[in-house]
């Protein structure tokens, strides 16, 4: 029993020491960042088109008009 224990001691501890769930995390950081950065840009983006579009719409009323 105490062989029992001590095995199921050893496999809890090589568990606990595994690092592979810490890249994980560190990956779904960086994508949760750079879903960030591109929701702020997008932001910015589309006041820049839409005014490109306001210009680009009043210059052909002014030629047609």
């Amino acid at each position: 029993m105490k062989d029992q224990l001590l095995k199921l001691s050893v496999k809890i501890q090589m568990f606990l020491m595994r690092e592979e769930g810490q890249d994980l995390i560190e990956y779904a950081l960086v994508v949760a960042l750079i879903a960030f950065a591109a929701t702020a840009g997008m932001t910015t983006l589309a006041g820049k088109i839409n005014t490109a579009f306001t210009n680009i719409g009043t210059t052909l009323t002014s030629y047609t008009g």
